[in-house]
C-alpha cells in the first residue's frame, strides 16, 4: 500500500489482521510453558521426596527385608516415578498451583 501525502492512515486494522490478547489476559503460549514447568517441578519434589523416603526405609530395613533386595530397588524405583509423575499431574502437593500463582497472577489454574 503506498501512502501519499494528506491521506489518513487507516486506524481500523483489516479482517486478517492478528488480535493480540487483551492486556488483563496472559498470553496462552506463556501459561501453557509455565504450567508444563510447574508440573515438571512438583514431580521432581515428589519424586526426590519418595526417594529419600525408600532411601530411609532401605537403610532400617532387615537383611532379608523385602525393602533390602536389590532385585526389587529398580521396580520400587520405577513405581515411585510414575507415582510421582501421577500425584504431580493431579497436583496433589499444590506446588504447581503455588508457583502458578506467582509467575501468572491472573490466569485460572485448575489442571
Amino acid at each position: 500500500m503506498k501512502i501519499e501525502q494528506n491521506q489518513p492512515l487507516p486506524l481500523q486494522p483489516g479482517p486478517d489482521a492478528p488480535v493480540a490478547p487483551a492486556a488483563d489476559q496472559p498470553d496462552p503460549a506463556y501459561v501453557a510453558k509455565a504450567t508444563k514447568a510447574a508440573v515438571e517441578f512438583e514431580r521432581f519434589f515428589i519424586s526426590n521426596m519418595l526417594k529419600e523416603m525408600r532411601s530411609s526405609t532401605r537403610a532400617m530395613a532387615a537383611e532379608d527385608s523385602v525393602f533390602n533386595n536389590r532385585v526389587n530397588q529398580d521396580m520400587q524405583d520405577m513405581a515411585d516415578d510414575l507415582l510421582a509423575g501421577n500425584m504431580a499431574g493431579n497436583r496433589a502437593f499444590g506446588i504447581a498451583d503455588a508457583i502458578l500463582r506467582q509467575l501468572v497472577p491472573g490466569a485460572k489454574h485448575g489442571k
